[in-house]
């Protein structure tokens, strides 16, 4: 192989900034697609479009005159072939934990293999083998446990499933894809759950606790292994060279091939996401640049040439790619669209793998409360269902789900698929019951029995970080809903979608029933099974699910695992009631003792952080930007996300004319914040001419004190800069510091800068 190509073999891009003929070009040996990549960038392509793009990739790689070696298509089907329209979206790794199946995981993995096998794509990125150990953690719910036990066997489990079973010949057959476990090491242990931040354990914690499920993995066959964002004693660890290749390739003789996690090599000292010869010499075999691969294949191959990297290193890592390669049978298949299972667009949603979502869903539910043996109900009854949550298909499917944050879904995409609502609908109906559906819990006749739908929104990684384990921190509760459904003589059976473990006792005093259903998937609508007996009051299908995570008692009872210190849950690790059961509870404690809330956060990871709003306006009105592109009235200010060193962890603003950018709150009194010499911080990056003219307003009410100082370039970064006021100096200029009520950009030109945060802090110097 030339060098171009051994490099090539080591760089992996995203479908939406790479074409085949770059493909073709630089000898690319993966691309991938990201959460919200997809042909032509339309999340709800069909089947075909993804085939044929796989196909296209696979024909540029294999022309004349390159080294013969066919692209691999990399992708997060991390809860069934999850990004395709039409797919089985099975119960997410929160959920499956508290079935403790091993075998039901593994038919799991089959059924998702066979799915990307029909769309063309030959490897997945999971199983995830965090061991969460703060819930507030934003990735929790892809973890099956704060246990690592059951985290290494469920995970190897995924891993026999998705592959087939090592030393047979099933292993990496037509049937099966490769698999990745990620995130290597210690994802799920940082520092007050904060996604990509420091892992604190010590390092008997690493080994008992977060490497458990990897020795696992590498024993079921895994071949692949993603390296974490995360840090460890201070180091990140796509830099480590003694976990990436001293523990995982010598000492544990790992001989598959190690991927970074988008763009993470560029999170290393001294590195950017276009040049860091670090990681590779600390281990990492293939890069992922989505779209940063172009620049850093032309410094990687300066770096082999000088010298910089070893060219044994780069040859390690190229075989370890292709001996991945050959073992899947790569080398001798024909392109995608002609293999076994390509273009069987039936195998999305079949009746088999439906039938096994729904499994998957009954076994993964968890009955925390059933006072009064409310569940089981009769199905001939009049029955109330409540919530949006009972027919938001998103909503049950959580993050990464056709999308990286999830929701959105349309039903019309899933045929297969059944709400909760639906799903009542059906066995109340086939019963003679009837169904009332209320989103807001009003109702024209009085029902038997009222089920609520209610949990968290969509999210995936950072985006879900907490601050506190209470669902309704700072906001009306669910439970005064449920209070006034009690309070009519009404049943009240409340199902939880969450990604993990939270503090509800208001909501748990309020129902007679409660379950914790998790993120079940496209086909919820199982859960109802479990609610209502037969025509003759007998259990058909009961509750099985245990919990996999402890569940607080306290609001503030981040850390709660089992076998810490003055462990004491509300609900420990293995809890779970089967539908004979009558537990009464008690009344619970509703005193949240949760964090306040964030106001001095204006925006940050690309949202907005509490209570914060953001308005576009021009000459035409003002329009509300929540996520996602969003214009004012007239189109002169646009904003849309955008990567800037992370996944849409900030907002590009552009202005055609004159317009406002406005980040509005109900006033707040920062006069001690002003005294303790508090400033007003916006971190942009943006050309330095659009820099030096960006005008900033402090506003409070009927008053806009305007800056128009120049914005500080930050030291080492590239058209990097943060705009400091001091909120005395602005109190000194006529603003009252004790109503602030908003923060404006304007720009008098022209011109467009990309956001990444503004707050209130101070500035250590």
């Amino acid at each position: 192989m030339t060098l171009a190509q051994k490099v090539g073999q080591v760089v992996q891009a995203d479908i939406a900034s790479v074409t085949p003929e770059e493909v073709q070009a630089y000898h690319l040996g993966s691309v991938l697609n990201g959460g919200n990549s997809a042909p032509d960038g339309r999340m709800q392509a069909a089947p075909e479009e993804w085939l044929k793009l796989a196909d296209a990739f696979w024909n540029a790689s294999m022309a004349p005159g390159g080294a013969g070696i066919p692209c691999m298509w990399g992708t997060d089907a991390v809860h069934g072939n999850n990004n395709v329209v039409g797919a089985t979206i099975f119960p997410h790794n929160v959920g499956l934990g508290a079935t403790g199946d091993e075998d039901l995981i593994e038919r799991i993995g089959r059924a998702t293999a066979l799915e990307m096998r029909a769309t063309g794509m030959d490897w997945t990125f999971a199983p995830t083998l965090a061991v969460t150990r703060d819930d507030r953690w934003g990735r929790a719910y892809e973890s099956y446990s704060e246990d690592a036990e059951i985290v290494a066997r469920l995970g190897a489990a995924l891993v026999r499933g998705l592959q087939g079973t090592a030393g047979t010949r099933s292993f990496l057959d037509a049937d099966h894809v490769i698999a990745t476990a990620k995130h290597f090491l210690g994802d799920g242990g940082t520092l007050d759950g904060r996604d990509q931040g420091e892992t604190s354990a010590s390092e008997q914690q690493m080994r008992d606790i977060h490497a458990a499920g990897y020795v696992k993995a590498i024993e079921a066959g895994v071949q692949g292994m993603m390296a974490s964002f995360s840090s460890w004693q201070g180091q990140r660890m796509h830099g480590r060279q003694d976990l990436l290749t001293d523990l995982l390739k010598t000492h544990w003789k790992f001989d598959g091939m190690v991927v970074g996690d988008w763009n993470g090599h560029g999170q290393l000292p001294g590195c950017s996401e276009t040049d860091c010869p670090d990681a590779m010499r600390a281990g990492l075999d293939m890069y992922m640049a989505p779209d940063s691969w172009k620049p850093l294949i032309g410094n990687l191959t300066a770096q082999v040439e000088a010298g910089i990297i070893p060219a044994a290193r780069l040859d390690d890592a190229v075989r370890r790619i292709l001996r991945v390669k050959i073992r899947a049978g790569m080398l001798e298949a024909p392109c995608p669209s002609e293999r076994p299972h390509g273009g069987e667009f039936a195998l999305l949603g079949c009746t088999a793998h439906v039938r096994l979502a729904d499994e998957a869903v009954r076994k993964s539910a968890v009955l925390l409360k059933n006072a009064g043996g409310v569940v089981p109900m009769r199905p001939d009854c009049k029955v109330l269902v409540v919530g949006p949550g009972a027919d938001d298909l998103g909503m049950a499917c959580g993050g990464w789900s056709q999308s990286w944050q999830g929701g959105g879904l349309q039903k019309a995409d899933y045929p297969y698929a059944e709400t909760l609502l639906e799903g009542v609908r059906r066995i109340v109906g086939q019963a003679g019951g009837v169904v009332e559906y209320s989103q807001d819990g009003a109702f024209s006749e009085k029902p038997d029995v009222a089920i609520v739908v209610f949990g968290e929104e969509p999210y995936a990684e950072f985006r879900g970080d907490l601050d506190t384990l209470d669902f309704c921190p700072g906001v009306e509760r669910q439970a005064k809903q449920l209070r006034a459904l009690r309070e009519a003589g009404i049943a009240v059976v409340s199902v939880f979608y969450s990604g993990r473990p939270l503090w509800v006792n208001p909501e748990l005093n309020a129902s007679d029933a409660f379950v914790a259903a998790f993120l079940p998937g496209s086909r919820a609508g199982a859960l109802a099974e479990l609610l209502f007996a037969d025509a003759g009051g007998q259990v058909v299908h009961d509750f099985c699910g245990r919990l996999s995570f402890s569940w607080p008692r306290d609001a503030d009872q981040y850390v709660l695992n089992a076998n810490d210190p003055d462990y004491a849950p509300l609900f420990p690790i293995g809890f779970g009631l089967a539908a004979g059961n009558v537990c009464e509870l008690g009344v619970l404690h509703e005193e949240s003792r949760a964090v306040a809330a964030d106001r001095l956060t204006v925006f940050d990871q690309g949202r907005l952080i509490g209570q914060w709003v953001l308005n576009l306006s021009d000459s035409g009105g003002v329009e509300r930007w929540d996520h996602g592109a969003h214009s004012s009235p007239e189109g002169i200010v646009r904003v849309h996300p955008v990567d800037h060193g992370r996944q849409e962890n900030a907002i590009a603003v552009e202005w055609e004319g004159v317009g406002e950018v406005a980040f509005l709150h109900e006033p707040l009194d920062l006069e001690r914040e002003s005294n303790a010499d508090f400033y007003l911080r916006i971190f942009f990056a943006a050309e330095a001419g659009t820099a030096s003219r960006m005008q900033v307003s402090v506003l409070s009410p009927g008053q806009e004190v305007r800056f128009d100082r120049q914005p500080r370039k930050l030291d080492g970064e590239l058209d990097e800069y943060c705009f400091d006021v001091s909120l005395k100096r602005a109190a000194a200029q006529g603003a009252d510091v004790s109503q602030v009520q908003g923060v404006t950009l304007t720009l008098p030109v022209p011109g467009s800068i990309v956001l990444t945060r503004i707050s209130f802090e101070t500035i250590t110097r």
